[in-house]
C-alpha cells in the first residue's frame, strides 16, 4: 500500500492556501495589532505553519485557517467591532487545537517576539518586528 500521509488531502487547496497567507497574513496582523486578543496564537500558528521540520498534514490545517484569517470577506465581517473576529478565532482554536503538540514553545516565543518588537522588523514581516 502506497504511503500517502506525506501529502495534503487536497495539495491544490493547500497551495491556494498558502499563496493567500504569504500574501496577506503580515499585512492584517500589523491592521488588527491590539485589537484582537488571539493575534500571538496566530502568529505562532503562522510560525508553526512555515517551520520547515512540520508535518505537511499539519502545515495544511493552519494554512487553511490562517487563509481563513487574511480572507478580506468571511461569515463575519471583521470590521463589526469584537463579533466581526469571532468567527476567525473559532477556525483557528479549532485548527490549534487539533494540531497543538506541533505548535512548538520557540513557535510561540517568535510570536511574541514579532509581537512585543513593534516597528522595524524583517522582510518576512513586512516591516513589524
Amino acid at each position: 500500500m502506497a504511503e500517502t500521509t506525506n501529502l495534503p488531502a487536497d495539495p491544490r487547496q493547500f497551495e491556494r492556501d498558502k499563496a493567500r497567507v504569504e500574501r496577506g497574513f503580515w499585512a492584517k496582523v500589523r491592521r488588527t495589532l491590539g485589537r484582537v486578543p488571539f493575534l500571538e496564537e496566530a502568529v505562532a500558528a503562522y510560525y508553526c505553519a512555515v517551520d520547515r521540520r512540520t508535518p505537511v498534514q499539519v502545515k495544511a490545517v493552519l494554512m487553511g485557517a490562517l487563509a481563513y484569517f487574511v480572507m478580506p470577506a468571511d461569515m463575519i465581517p471583521d470590521f463589526i467591532a469584537w463579533l466581526g473576529f469571532a468567527d476567525d478565532a473559532a477556525v483557528l482554536a479549532l485548527a490549534i487545537r487539533s494540531v497543538e503538540p506541533h505548535i512548538k514553545e520557540h513557535h510561540r516565543r517568535q510570536a511574541r517576539s514579532t509581537l512585543v518588537g513593534g516597528a522595524g522588523g524583517t522582510e518576512e514581516t513586512g516591516g513589524l518586528a
